[in-house]
């Protein structure tokens, strides 16, 4: 059947239609004012006229790797096994960094440039395996001599290629060590009863701040809604805000305008204003030299 329904594919010239295709989610910096998604989406369209194609996002500030990075950490855990995802956020373009497909132990695929961009899905997901693109057998026939544009020249390309079951893993190119460019962050941990770690990210329509302190660390300072936290945040090693606020479920369970800490959708602890917008107020943006410290007090 598989074999009819390629041959009928490629009869009506509509490419490989494989059974075992699977989602393509893309991201990049590049905005959508101009063709350039639009260029990628085509390239994968022409490799098979039956992929899936999503867009996680294309509106990263422009070369923030570690905003890409956490865009993937947050989005990829929800999708299914075997989702392939092409993430371009890539300032050193055309330069030594290598091109990569890494696969992680939850059977998810990362197509893209090793600078960084997988610091926090290694952590999240596990690394399983990871290979460098091999161009000579994985890259658009005729741009070889385009430097500037692998988004579309090699990541969607070998995305779409290994979203449609064109190519397997294996077929990428050469293995590397389980290993990927890391950026430096704070991880989470617990120093002599006071929580420690970063802020990886803004819930930028609100306000309001993510940090990366999880459930679990969380759980070791036993904390009971209504419980009162101190909470310092620096960037850099220079405190930027210092303030006490409650434990709560929610935005409605404080005064509008008051400040809150819960738990987000991701687990994780943040720090919000009901109504309001915290990290404008108290002038916080998020990346790795971002700390935050969160202290129970006693009652």
């Amino acid at each position: 059947m598989k074999l009819a329904t390629l041959l009928l594919g490629l009869t009506l010239g509509l490419g490989p239609l494989l059974a075992a295709e699977q989602p393509l989610v893309l991201q990049t910096d590049f905005g959508t004012k101009d063709g350039a998604v639009a260029a990628m989406r085509g390239i994968a369209v022409g490799v098979s006229r039956q992929l899936a194609i999503y867009d996680l996002s294309h509106e990263n500030t422009p070369f923030d790797i570690w905003e890409a990075a956490y865009r993937l950490k947050q989005a990829a855990p929800f999708w299914p096994e075997g989702t392939v995802f092409v993430s371009v956020v890539d300032p050193g373009v055309g330069t030594a960094r290598k091109s990569v497909v890494l696969r992680t132990k939850s059977g998810h695929f990362f197509v893209g440039p090793d600078n960084g961009t997988w610091t926090l899905i290694a952590d999240e997901l596990g690394i399983a395996a990871v290979r460098e693109i091999d161009e000579a057998k994985n890259r658009r026939v005729g741009s070889e001599r385009s430097y500037t544009f692998h988004g579309r020249d090699v990541y969607a390309y070998v995305g779409a290629r290994l979203a449609a079951g064109v190519i397997t893993f294996d077929q990428v190119g050469p293995e590397l060590p389980a290993r990927v460019v890391a950026l430096a962050y704070e991880k989470p941990r617990v120093e002599r009863g006071v929580l420690v770690g970063t802020i990886p990210y803004l819930d930028f329509q609100y306000g309001n701040v993510w940090t990366n302190l999880d459930e679990a660390h969380f759980a070791k300072l036993a904390p009971v809604t209504g419980d009162r936290f101190r909470v310092t945040i620096a960037k850099a090693g220079r405190t930027v805000y210092t303030g006490e606020m409650p434990y709560a479920r929610t935005f409605g369970d404080v005064a509008e305008g008051a400040p809150l800490l819960y738990l987000n959708s991701l687990m994780n602890v943040s720090l919000a204003l009901n109504v309001g917008n915290f990290a404008q107020k108290h002038a916080i943006a998020c990346g790795a030299e971002w700390s935050v410290r969160v202290e129970k007090l006693k009652p």
